[in-house]
């Protein structure tokens, strides 16, 4: 028989686990109206594939909601927080997509900046309310995940966050069009994993 010690131990356990699960950040529902809104570099540009094979478009063929695309190749996370505002302005979305770092990562800046320029657009968009997602980048190491600072703003934003889905494409060589571009088919696995977590997080009905 369960003693009275272990029942209250298994009360507060599923109490913890309860209030840890309301904790989680979730979306509220796109409607069907709405707009997704992808932000970032060559990644989300496409580079690598067709226009109509990037992951905003295989996204909105996936999810039946306008995804509008407005990645740069080459552009750092100081470029990116230069144009956000005008371009929220332009597409008013209901959802933003930040893929950005990479190339400051590739160049080596230093990741205090980096991270401070991600949080600057973060809040900008917070600020409008505007729902943020965050996909991480990896470090420029073997078998690296996304590098710290990606969790480390998705913890202090309390965003919804992908931390492996880049390192995981970018590690396969057959998701590859060249050593840091995605070919048709990896842009179309990212735009699943990013429907996925749309999905699972309420922004898809």
């Amino acid at each position: 028989m369960m003693t009275k010690i272990s029942l209250k131990l298994l009360t507060t356990l599923l109490t913890l686990l309860l209030l840890s699960a309301c904790g989680e950040a979730k979306l509220t529902p796109i409607p069907q109206d709405g707009v997704i809104l992808a932000f970032g570099d060559s990644l989300t540009v496409g580079v690598g594939t067709s226009a109509a094979n990037s992951y905003p478009a295989v996204l909105a063929q996936l999810t039946g909601i306008p995804v509008i695309n407005r990645g740069i190749s080459g552009e750092t996370t100081a470029g990116g927080r230069q144009r956000l505002a005008a371009v929220l302005s332009e597409t008013n979305p209901d959802l933003l997509i930040l893929i950005e770092g990479g190339n400051d990562i590739l160049r080596n800046n230093k990741s205090a900046q980096t991270k401070a320029n991600l949080a600057a657009m973060i809040t900008l968009a917070k600020n409008q309310n505007i729902p943020v997602v965050l996909l991480g980048i990896p470090e420029k190491k073997l078998f690296s995940n996304s590098a710290p600072f990606y969790t480390e703003l998705a913890d202090e934003f309390e965003l919804v966050f992908d931390h492996d889905l880049m390192a995981d494409l970018l590690r396969t060589l057959s998701y590859k069009s060249d050593p840091i571009h995605l070919n048709s088919q990896g842009y179309r696995k990212m735009a699943e994993g990013i429907r996925d977590l749309l999905k699972e997080n309420g922004a898809l009905r």
